[in-house]
């Protein structure tokens, strides 16, 4: 199964935010582990890269330890460009927020089969699968 993972799963796990961090470090060993192949996208490397950042404010060569984070973050998950097309059909798109019409139609492009977040109802009129990660977590379950 391909799976699309939304920058607000990536924080939860970075900043440890809870109560969603154990569901998102569940994803991240299931990825390790290969029983699923898991994207981001060139989009949202630099989103993530701000929040990591921001974590290492007033440390001795922050940018150093974000990008390190993120050099991590690549041995974990594929890396899908976001495309001009994905931007343009985005604007057209009926997803009440931009940012996650973009996220859906680089998921059509390349073949996604699902895109996993924490805000599924913006979501609601995605073409391709929506799991929250609890429910993706399940759904690997009753796959293996």
């Amino acid at each position: 199964m391909k799976a699309l993972i939304d920058t607000n799963i990536i924080v939860d796990v970075l900043q440890n935010r809870q109560p969603w961090a154990s569901d998102g470090q569940e994803i991240f060993i299931a990825a390790a582990n290969r029983k699923f192949e898991g994207f981001i996208t060139a989009k949202e490397v630099t989103d993530i890269h701000y929040f990591i950042r921001k974590n290492f404010r007033g440390h001795y060569n922050a940018d150093r330890q974000a990008r390190q984070v993120i050099s991590k973050l690549f041995s974990l998950f594929g890396i899908l460009d976001t495309s001009a097309t994905d931007c343009k059909k985005a604007v057209l798109s009926e997803c009440p927020d931009y940012e996650d019409a973009v996220m859906i139609e680089t998921a059509i492009r390349t073949g996604m089969d699902c895109i996993i977040t924490r805000n599924t109802a913006d979501y609601s009129r995605s073409p391709v699968k929506i799991f929250s990660p609890s429910e993706f977590l399940l759904c690997l379950q009753d796959t293996h």
